[in-house]
């Protein structure tokens, strides 16, 4: 498969309204007119950046897992986004990879943003996801993540990062220059879908969505602020002349996670 559509929705979120938020992200899909592989949903896209994990976690039998398992089976389609989880008494920021088939897999946010507190309440999580669509491999991460260079650095294992976000508006330079950094350095496609809007703690979001090539160059049109559901083409020929014109991969550092 050369050519991938991906397809991001940047949109407002009801503050921890997990049914209003189904309702309205199924109107999304099911009114789109173009054909796409994947739809990129922002983190907690159920309930905003919640700090009350009691009152919106779900299980992973629940309502949403099973939307989605649904949802991807009827469009034929890959969906992706980040939800709360309750386990084994933990809470989780999950993001949820769902295929068209319904077996899904799942990454559970590993750096957990401090200065919200959201360290407080819930559970980082130590493994990193790669999965893949036809020839083409993800790495998938989660807002705060974009931070940590070492965390993210590609070993020759995936040709697309996928950041979902809920970044605040105050710091849209960071969000956006560090999206174009993480394609640079990793010789990968970048993709960084944030959320627009305000949320129930009065925190105001930009989106500044985008798609970036390997070369650092932003190849989608979405408009900060406003709603926007963009499919973008990806190709995959274009990724593999480019490293092997300059494979900058061969002369990385060699380092261990610990």
């Amino acid at each position: 498969m050369d050519q991938l559509r991906i397809t991001i929705v940047q949109t407002n979120l009801e503050w921890e309204n997990p049914l209003k938020n189904r309702a309205y992200f199924s109107e999304i899909i099911n009114n789109l007119n173009e054909p796409t592989h994947l739809i990129v949903l922002p983190e907690m896209f159920t309930t905003g950046f919640s700090m009350n994990p009691r009152k919106s976690a779900e299980q992973m039998n629940g309502k949403t897992v099973r939307w989605m398992t649904d949802l991807a089976k009827s469009k034929n389609i890959h969906i992706l986004g980040s939800i709360i989880i309750k386990e084994n008494r933990k809470y989780f920021n999950r993001l949820i990879w769902m295929p068209p088939d319904g077996n899904y897999t799942w990454y559970d946010k590993h750096h957990l943003f401090r200065m919200e507190g959201e360290r407080d309440f819930y559970t980082p999580g130590n493994q990193q996801l790669i999965t893949k669509i036809g020839n083409w491999k993800f790495k998938p991460l989660i807002c705060y993540d974009l931070r940590f260079p070492v965390w993210i650095r590609n070993r020759n294992d995936y040709d697309i990062l996928v950041f979902i976000a809920n970044w605040p508006e105050p710091r849209r330079k960071v969000w956006k220059t560090l999206l174009i950094a993480r394609a640079i350095e990793n010789q990968a496609y970048v993709i960084g879908l944030n959320r627009i809007g305000l949320d129930g703690r009065e925190i105001s979001y930009s989106g500044d969505s985008m798609v970036i090539n390997p070369r650092g160059e932003v190849i989608s049109k979405t408009v900060p602020y406003e709603e926007s559901i963009e499919t973008v083409f990806l190709s995959y020929q274009e990724l593999m002349d480019f490293r092997q014109k300059f494979p900058v991969y061969l002369d990385a550092d060699k380092f261990e996670i610990i």
